[in-house]
């Protein structure tokens, strides 16, 4: 039996949970958490094999294991936030674990990463090259990876020191972790089952941002027709760090006036 993740929770109020992208940890969200525990109960895990739960080795690195594995740490029914990767972990909780989803924030993500004819995305080759990479230097990979989230970016160069600066409080990630990971964006496709969610959703996009196109809006705004979405004007991959400011007041303006709050 798996062992239970370790997670971080700050503040009281309204429940929210944050679940970070490929290659990175829950620290990424400190500045973002901080600021909303100040109204909020925000709880930030690390998926099994990153950051505090570097230990934690699963042998089916699977969605639906991951998933399972961080529903248990949901106490009580949240607004789910997934970042990237952590946004297909997000919408499989509000698909399979509808009693610990009060609503769902999909930030720079998509159901299925891979460009295809009519799907914009991420292209094949790049995420093969990843994988090819990782068995030389995961170190470097995971760099050239933040490079890539920070393109775009009118501040690049502080948003990828900061992201190094956070992240790099926790270990890295082993290799086979991060392989399996990696897989994931290539593999999961949540598009057709997505339709079936019936609870607030609110998607966040980077108009700048190059591994999550700004044409899947109109794409997914074909799939998920009583959604919401924002668009970052000037940000990339990680709005929650090179435009945090606007991250804040767009999420709590979007809970104040969707979210019933009990």
């Amino acid at each position: 039996m798996a062992e239970q993740l370790k997670f971080n929770t700050f503040g009281n109020g309204f429940p929210l949970v944050f679940i970070h992208g490929w290659g990175l940890n829950s620290a990424i969200f400190s500045p973002i958490a901080e600021q909303l525990s100040a109204h909020y109960q925000v709880t930030t895990i690390d998926l099994p094999g990153f950051g505090q739960n570097t230990d934690v080795l699963l042998a089916d690195y699977s969605l639906e294991n991951i998933t399972a594995m961080v529903a248990k740490c949901i106490a009580k029914p949240a607004i789910i936030i997934g970042w990237s990767l952590g946004g297909l972990v997000a919408t499989n909780i509000a698909l399979h674990h509808k009693e610990k989803a009060h609503a769902l924030v999909s930030v720079t993500s998509s159901p299925y990463f891979i460009e295809q004819a009519n799907w914009p995305g991420i292209k094949a080759e790049l995420l093969q090259a990843f994988h090819q990479q990782l068995s030389v230097d995961a170190h470097k990979t995971i760099e050239g990876f933040l490079k890539i989230q920070a393109m775009g970016s009118e501040h690049v160069r502080n948003d990828i020191k900061q992201i190094k600066t956070l992240i790099n409080q926790h270990p890295e990630p082993n290799t086979a972790t991060l392989d399996a990971s990696l897989s994931l964006l290539e593999t999961v496709d949540l598009r057709a089952k997505i339709q079936a969610l019936n609870l607030p959703i609110l998607r966040m996009y980077g108009r700048l941002d190059s591994l999550v196109p700004k044409a899947m809006i109109e794409q997914m705004d074909k799939l998920l027709p009583n959604s919401d979405s924002y668009t970052f004007h000037r940000a990339s991959h990680a709005p929650f760090i090179s435009h945090s400011d606007e991250f804040y007041t767009v999420l709590t303006d979007w809970i104040t006036g969707n979210i019933i709050v009990k």
